[in-house]
């Protein structure tokens, strides 16, 4: 007599469902960031890119697309002999440049005073460089302007600097005052001990720790001085004192606009102001987050 044994089924246990770690994303979340990363890149450059291919077409064809059907240098080279392109990109230097200067000094050495110091009048100060920031230059214009009839600044470079020093200084002002708020008080003690004065210490140990606040300092500074057309439209007149942003008003009129020398001139001052960015570019994030830490 055989004896017949049912097998026994056999129930394999299921699978863990994948646990994604922390940060890690699906296939299709990867794929669809990196597409959103293309597109907004595409976006980003195409403006860019449209106008240095246009400063390379004759005037013929600037505003078509044929970009690469006969490219020439001519915009540059009429821009530069046939204009006063130089003398406005000299204007334009003096202007960033004291802007950038005196904008530094003023608003390290207020950051400082207000971080450090007890004073009469320090929150009006603190609360008069925070509401000139909130004035629109359409608003600003009018009464600056008289302002810089009575001095006799009109189409003067120091009435342009002493304006964007007004724009500039509050902002930085501020963001310097947050950076220096960073830096450890036993720094100070320390330089007191060693007998150095306030303004010693100020320049021999705060201002070698604050290189990412003043390299964000001066770019702001720069940037604003060098970019800057409403004041500079409505304060300099004449050829020879315009500066860059009024130099390029010259090439629109009524009848139309000048393409091949507008973009010429946008591609040559674009320049110096990708120059100061890459100079400061790696201070730029730590000064902007150490000046947002306190305020």
């Amino acid at each position: 007599m055989t004896t017949t044994t049912t097998p026994t089924a056999r129930h394999s246990a299921p699978r863990p469902a994948k646990v994604r770690r922390r940060g890690e994303r699906s296939p299709l979340a990867s794929t669809a960031l990196h597409l959103t990363l293309i597109v907004a890149s595409v976006i980003a450059v195409f403006p860019v890119l449209w106008v240095l291919l246009t400063s390379l077409k004759p005037a013929a064809l600037a505003t078509t697309t044929d970009f690469f059907k006969e490219t020439t240098f001519e915009n540059y080279t009429n821009l530069i002999q046939d204009t006063k392109f130089l003398t406005w990109f000299g204007n334009s230097l003096i202007v960033a440049g004291l802007t950038t200067l005196i904008g530094v000094i003023i608003s390290a050495s207020t950051g400082y005073a207000v971080s450090r110091f007890r004073f009469p009048g320090k929150r009006g100060l603190m609360w008069t460089l925070l509401i000139t920031q909130m004035f629109p230059v359409a608003v600003l214009i009018v009464p600056i302007y008289n302002i810089m009839a009575g001095m006799g600044l009109l189409n003067k470079p120091a009435g342009l600097v002493i304006t964007y020093l007004t724009i500039s200084v509050p902002f930085c002002a501020w963001m310097m005052k947050g950076f220096f708020d960073t830096i450890p008080r036993e720094i100070d003690e320390s330089g007191q001990v060693d007998g150095l004065t306030p303004f010693g210490t100020f320049w021999r140990l705060i201002l070698p720790l604050a290189k990412p606040g003043l390299a964000v300092t001066a770019f702001y500074s720069f940037i604003t001085a060098w970019g800057e057309v409403a004041y500079a439209s409505a304060f300099m007149v004449g050829e020879d004192n315009l500066t860059l942003a009024g130099g390029l008003q010259l090439f629109v009129n009524q009848y139309g606009a000048q393409w091949g020398p507008m973009t010429a001139a946008s591609v040559l001052i674009a320049v110096p102001a990708a120059l100061v960015f890459l100079f400061a570019q790696k201070h730029l994030v730590t000064g902007m987050s150490a000046g947002a830490v306190k305020g």
